[in-house]
């Protein structure tokens, strides 16, 4: 917060909850004013129910001490899973003013569809793992319908290959930004129409460089390099 970041991203599956304690506490320890930042938690698998998600949301927003929750995401998918149960929950939500969006996680493109018959309003978002290396839901059709449906890519693990090689493209374009790979890494993400990252570190030094990224700008050509650097397995 102190860097400037106001999209923050938890779960009530995360440290089983404490996650969304400590957001909270963020948030009032720095006398943050509500409307000021933009929370997205998410429901578990296994509450994917009418009253199960009514519960979890009660239970976030208990955690969070909020009256209501920017973002709600069905968290993954599950075997046997009744998406209309859950939804009927959670457009219930919408309605009552506890959550003001929906939206879903790793959701392929049969589950957006439903998802969207479904919810009463706009799904604003499908959460993915989504980074250079890593385009499998570019390979199934996920990245083009939500940049053609107004729905939102929230690419999560942007920069999880932090601790492998670095590729001998990117390394070159970070080198002509002045700039570290992993921030071209973000950089390369957030320059794609209907998309968006969430990167996450215990670092503080990465934390402001993830944040610093947003301001490169990558020519077409970079953009175009760094779209094939994989593909040809460029090391």
């Amino acid at each position: 917060m102190e860097v400037g970041y106001t999209h923050f991203d938890t779960a009530e599956y995360y440290a089983a909850g404490h996650s969304e304690e400590l957001v909270g506490r963020a948030v009032r320890e720095t006398k943050t004013k509500r409307e000021d930042v933009f929370i997205t938690t998410k429901v578990s698998p296994e509450h994917l129910n009418y009253n199960d998600v009514l519960n979890s949301c009660e239970n976030s927003l208990r955690r969070l001490k909020m009256d209501y929750i920017d973002l709600y995401l069905i968290h993954w998918p599950s075997i046997g899973m009744k998406l209309e149960d859950a939804f009927r929950g959670l457009n219930k939500l919408v309605r009552d003013g506890k959550v003001k969006h929906l939206g879903v996680s790793n959701f392929k493109l049969k589950l957006v569809k439903q998802s969207q018959e479904l919810s009463e309003t706009p799904i604003i978002t499908n959460q993915i793992p989504y980074s250079l290396p890593n385009r499998t839901y570019v390979e199934n059709g996920v990245l083009e319908y939500c940049q053609q449906n107004d729905i939102l890519i929230t690419a999560y693990t942007p920069v999880k290959f932090r601790s492998v090689r670095v590729n001998k493209t990117l390394g070159e374009i970070a080198k002509a930004h002045a700039a570290t790979p992993f921030q071209i890494a973000l950089a390369w993400l957030v320059m794609q129409p209907r998309v968006i990252t969430i990167p996450m570190s215990f670092n503080p030094q990465h934390i402001k460089e993830n944040f610093d990224a947003a301001e490169i700008q990558l020519s077409a050509k970079e953009m175009t390099q760094l779209n094939n650097a994989w593909d040809k397995n460029d090391d």
